[in-house]
């Protein structure tokens, strides 16, 4: 008996102890009212255009371009696929969805199976880079290559993976060669939750600024599923980061509030254990985050979209339900600011800090700023539910913050913010303090006019870290610097034929990638929508 009891006490004493969920009493409340607001897609069929044939062309963007080379009627769906071999269609524009195809009968019957590669692809040059050996720091199979094996002929098949692109190459692997068959119907069905009723025409653009505009208001169109996705070909998920900036061109734009706050609240509900705002959230087969991924300013941004959606709405019933939520993410920025009020990015294991995907930025100063915006942000939100009382020494520490900023990070005699031990100068650190009111009007341009003439001077790499900078142009009053910047950068994609806004773009390198490998890039990406903020502040 006593070896019975004493194996008993080992038993409970090994047992995990687990500590307390933060509002376990309210997840799945949040998480049912997150669910209620799943919207239905909006779907609509797209066919090809035209077939096209792979130019190498140095001259265009990553070397590849598209030549047409007739119709699909003439040189698909009329011909034996035995014939065609190998073809490209080119849908005429990004599409996110699903593909549909019908092989057809055209000699005696199918006595083997056949067996066709299917490839869609965003860009020209990502159907024309060998993908193997595989280079990218991401999964192979992120790429949108599919082999399907066909086992009877004249009827509809769909491929059941969603898929994004603007272009699909079809080439066949194998077939018996007793019978014939062609492929007589292929056809995309497009999806997203995006009403383009909705949308709002500007007037007096240029025409380049209007062709900024659309392909900004199409590439959020294709972002917007049942949660504001970051980018449609790879990843399929939520960030936090991306969703603050797509809330904001959606009230320009869709209009679709009730998406904003079902993803708030799914952030809410999927929160870690200790109330942290994961980075990000994945809806299959349920929703879930990618536990771990503790991405500071991406949490902090949450409370930044919080309060945008009440200023949106007036839903105060939600700003009042998830106030906590918000109060707990500034009180956990601010465990990262030490006794001089600095940003301190070792005060807690386990973090991560993006700003941009750039090697080497330095994130030190970029932090300092990104804090003291969302003391401001956080304060507003409680001002707003008149909980300020709560949190009534966050203005002053927002302050100090600001002191220590100008004190240790001000480099008085160049006039702009350094960063780091090496005392980088780039771009962001400017962005960010003047987003967080360090320096203001003139000093503020004569920050981003030094900063940008600044002997290794570190630019932003994607148009994530781009738009932060324009915003900053705009709050120093240089307007025409700003818009000039907009219709370099974003009118650099359009004039390099982008349909929609690419994850990562480099003016001066057209292989910028933060994955080791360009064709990973996706071309439609959530973060880059944003000219339509500035051009509706025009």
């Amino acid at each position: 008996m006593t070896r019975y009891i004493g194996l008993l006490l080992l038993t409970l004493f090994s047992l995990p102890v687990f500590a307390d969920v933060k509002w376990e009493g309210d997840r799945q409340r949040w998480l049912a009212i997150a669910d209620s607001l799943k919207p239905t897609l909006i779907k609509d069929t797209i066919r090809p255009r035209k077939v096209v044939r792979a130019v190498n062309d140095k001259a265009a963007y990553q070397s590849w371009r598209y030549d047409s080379v007739g119709n699909p009627d003439d040189l698909l769906f009329s011909k034996s696929f035995k014939d065609v071999k190998e073809i490209t269609l080119d849908f005429g524009q990004h599409m996110t969805g699903y593909l549909t195809f019908r092989p057809k009968t055209l000699y005696r019957c199918q006595d083997a199976p056949v067996r066709i590669k299917f490839f869609m692809a965003e860009f020209p040059s990502e159907l024309n880079t060998p993908l193997d050996p595989w280079k990218g720091s991401l999964s192979r199979a992120w790429m949108q290559d599919e082999v399907v094996t066909i086992t009877a002929m004249d009827e509809y098949i769909t491929i059941p993976r969603r898929q994004a692109g603007r272009y699909l190459k079809m080439e066949l692997l194998g077939s018996s060669p007793d019978f014939d068959f062609g492929v007589d119907d292929v056809y995309f069905t497009a999806v997203t939750s995006a009403d383009k009723d909705n949308v709002e025409e500007l007037e007096n653009l240029s025409p380049m600024m209007q062709k900024i505009n659309d392909t900004a208001v199409e590439t959020l169109k294709e972002c917007m599923q049942t949660v504001f996705e970051d980018g449609p070909k790879r990843d399929h998920r939520l960030w936090s980061g991306d969703l603050y900036l797509q809330s904001l061109v959606n009230r320009h734009t869709f209009k679709n509030f009730d998406l904003v706050k079902r993803c708030i609240y799914l952030f809410a509900g999927l929160a870690d254990d200790d109330g942290i705002i994961l980075s990000n959230i994945f809806e299959d087969p349920e929703p879930h985050p990618q536990y771990g991924s503790l991405c500071l300013p991406y949490s902090l941004l949450w409370n930044s979209t919080l309060l945008e959606y009440l200023k949106d709405t007036g839903d105060m019933e939600t700003g009042e339900d998830l106030w906590k939520v918000a109060k707990r993410q500034m009180e956990e920025g601010l465990d990262f600011v030490d006794a001089n009020y600095l940003f301190n990015p070792t005060a807690k294991p386990g973090y991560w800090f993006f700003i941009d995907w750039r090697d080497g930025l330095d994130l030190n100063t970029p932090m300092q700023g990104s804090i003291i915006f969302a003391l401001d942000q956080t304060y507003e939100l409680a001002k707003l539910l008149g909980k300020e009382k709560e949190v009534s020494e966050w203005p002053k520490i927002a302050d100090k913050m600001r002191k220590a900023s100008l004190r240790d990070l001000y480099d008085k005699k160049k006039g702009y913010f350094v960063s780091g031990p090496d005392k980088q100068v780039s771009l962001l650190s400017q962005a960010w303090m003047i987003k967080g009111d360090v320096i203001k009007g003139k000093e503020a341009r004569k920050a981003i006019e030094n900063a940008q003439i600044a002997e290794g001077v570190v630019m932003p790499g994607t148009p994530y870290g781009t738009h932060y900078v324009v915003e900053s142009m705009l709050k120093a009053g240089m307007d025409k610097e700003a818009y000039d910047y907009i219709e370099d950068y974003w009118g650099g994609m359009v004039r390099k034929g982008a349909d929609t806004f690419w994850e990562s773009y480099d003016p001066d390198n057209d292989y910028i990638s933060a994955y080791n490998f360009h064709p990973l890039n996706s071309s439609c990406h959530a973060w880059s929508c944003t000219p339509v903020l500035f051009l509706h502040k025009k």
